[in-house]
């Protein structure tokens, strides 16, 4: 008798079967696939450059894709299609002849204006015809122009005047800044930024509010600064200074004074001796002096531009060289014995 066979199963179900039941199982459930987008680059372009629109994760086997601007797929607005079977572009209504599609439906849109900035749609048409929709955006900026800077005062006077410098030209979605001696702008309560920061007030400018002042424009594709500017601030006459500061000389040699006072524009010098004008000279000289030149030497010291004027007075004393730092109507010999009978008297008691 032969082996038992196993009885014939009536639910077996042979593996051909199986492997094809499994590829439409497959097939009707397709493995979850990343979101279609549109990436700009750049996002913000300058005008005259490119742009790409990137699309990331097309679906499989698409048909043919279309480009529009705006939105929504509207036909009045359709920029450019292509038709992958047969590698054909379409233009659309929307074509300005500077866009380039590509077959993985990138486009390029060249010599880009602002008028371009926007929303771009791409439709993908699928083989089912389930058409899918994606929205793009980039911005388009002109390149901003080299800046100038322009006051209101050329000549300020100091702890009078105000000076409103401004920044040159005035542009739409641009960032203005201010830079005074290379750094960011200080803060103080002098200092007022105005218009959008166009505009920089100094109240009560001051000798070291000279500058340099240099403003910055800036937008998303470009930054661009003005030449530097210095303010010719107005000061002066300072308390004058008269030099050398001897007040006590030997007659006979030549008195030599000099006069000096801190003072934009340069300050005018006329000097006076005992209240009488002598001359207009920032130096004075007196050659072979006397006694009869002992007195008080006055420099005066005027800036015209400012309408201020300063002045400074030095006693000089010409004498012999015996008396100069003694008492009055003593000589050197009558001084040192008056010492040394003083010190004697400290000894003896």
């Amino acid at each position: 008798m032969g082996p038992i066979s196993a009885p014939p199963c009536r639910w077996c179900i042979p593996w051909q079967e199986l492997l094809l039941t499994a590829s439409l199982f497959t097939f009707w459930n397709p493995p979850t696939t990343a979101q279609l987008t549109i990436e700009a680059v750049p996002s913000n372009a300058a005008e005259g450059k490119e742009v790409l629109l990137l699309v990331h994760n097309l679906p499989q086997d698409p048909l043919g894709y279309n480009w529009y601007k705006g939105e929504t797929v509207d036909a009045n607005r359709r920029i450019i299609g292509y038709v992958i079977a047969t590698q054909v572009n379409i233009s659309g209504p929307a074509d300005s002849g500077r866009e380039t599609i590509y077959p993985n439906a990138t486009l390029l849109m060249q010599n880009v204006t602002r008028n371009d900035t926007g929303s771009y749609t791409l439709q993908v048409i699928t083989l089912n015809l389930v058409n899918e929709e994606v929205t793009g955006q980039f911005s388009v900026h002109p390149e901003t122009p080299k800046p100038s800077i322009s006051s209101n005062n050329s000549n300020p006077v100091e702890d009078r005047d105000a000076v409103a410098l401004t920044c040159e030209p005035e542009t739409q979605n641009t960032t203005y800044l201010w830079w005074v001696n290379g750094q960011s702008l200080p803060v103080s309560p002098r200092l007022q930024l105005s218009d959008g920061n166009r505009t920089l007030t100094l109240l009560n400018v001051t000798r070291n509010d000279t500058g340099p002042y240099e403003c910055e424009i800036q937008n998303p594709v470009s930054v661009n600064f003005s030449d530097p500017v210095t303010l010719n601030v107005l000061y002066g006459p300072d308390a004058p200074n008269i030099s050398p500061s001897d007040t006590y000389y030997l007659p006979g040699v030549n008195l030599n004074l000099s006069c000096h006072a801190a003072s934009n524009p340069l300050a005018q010098y006329s000097w006076s001796v005992n209240g009488t004008f002598q001359q207009h000279t920032q130096n004075l000289f007196i050659p072979n002096i006397t006694a009869k030149n002992s007195g008080s030497y006055a420099c005066h010291a005027t800036n015209s531009a400012t309408g201020h004027n300063g002045t400074t007075v030095r006693m000089i004393t010409v004498s012999d060289a015996s008396v100069q730092g003694s008492s009055p109507g003593l000589s050197a010999r009558a001084t040192v014995s008056i010492m040394i009978g003083i010190l004697a008297r400290v000894a003896l008691t």
